[in-house]
């Protein structure tokens, strides 16, 4: 009888902590950013909400990594030819916290292998907490003033020289990211090098009606295309790449599921 009402308090005691670290993250959003991001958040408070993110863990917002579905050792080569496709295109899962008109908290679950292709945040700053697992990030910054070309393909779209930002694997526990709408990799491409899952804040949230729309990007080496009087190129062609607007990828698979996690006081 004891040891039950023990556990029941350390259960309690565990709630209460990690209901604390949402809470937190949300009650600091909330005071810090507005729909128009004017005045811009300080310095300070953008470090600070970096701080918080960097403690969140899978359970303090109702995920288990222990419990993550991943299709590694099937694909192609799965026993079972008839099921191979549906093994193979796991779904990325979309948990949506809370969303204002300010900001959005989200989290992504990405199985192995799965991708967000490349598109932007206009006019965003996105703070990025790897949960678990590990994540190949490739993010561009656009070179300024705008340098643009027409493309020979199809239809002759435009495209627009951006500068190589980051382009690693990051493994959990890691800091936190940080991009800002003129630098820090700006245009981000996600890949799951394990089953792995992304905490996402995003101030102002996507709004179309407000030019704030998601739109997709394919990269081209830089010596794909030749300008003259362009601009000097002084870290090397691998840095540069030229990007092309796209429609939303055929293949970009994703799913919602409703946030389980400790519940937020509005």
């Amino acid at each position: 009888m004891v040891f039950s009402l023990f556990r029941r308090y350390l259960s309690m005691g565990r709630h209460s902590h990690t209901s604390n670290k949402v809470q937190a993250l949300y009650d600091h959003c909330n005071a810090i950013f507005s729909p128009s991001s004017t005045p811009p958040p300080s310095s300070q408070a953008l470090h600070k909400l970096s701080s918080i993110l960097d403690t969140v863990q899978p359970s303090d917002v109702g995920l288990s990594e222990e419990s993550t579905d991943d299709d590694r050792g099937h694909g192609f080569f799965g026993i079972n030819q008839l099921n191979r496709a549906a093994r193979w295109a796991q779904p990325i899962t979309y948990i949506d916290i809370h969303e204002s008109d300010s900001f959005t908290m989200c989290i992504f679950c990405f199985p192995t292998s799965s991708v967000i292709p490349l598109h932007d945040h206009p006019g965003m700053t996105v703070f990025s907490k790897i949960l678990y697992g590990s994540l190949h990030v490739k993010a561009y910054d656009w070179v300024e003033p705008p340098c643009t070309v027409e493309s020979k393909g199809p239809g002759h779209p435009q495209v627009r020289l951006a500068k190589l930002a980051v382009d690693k694997v990051m493994t959990a526990p890691c800091e936190t990211s940080v991009l800002y709408p003129k630098h820090g990799g700006n245009l981000h491409c996600f890949t799951a090098v394990t089953p792995c899952a992304v905490l996402d804040i995003l101030s102002p949230p996507y709004r179309e009606d407000e030019g704030r729309k998601c739109t997709y990007y394919h990269d081209y080496p830089y010596s794909t295309f030749s300008i003259q009087n362009g601009p000097k190129i002084c870290d090397g062609e691998e840095e540069y790449a030229w990007l092309v607007e796209i429609g939303t990828p055929a293949d970009l698979y994703m799913r919602s599921r409703e946030y389980t996690g400790p519940a937020i006081q509005l």
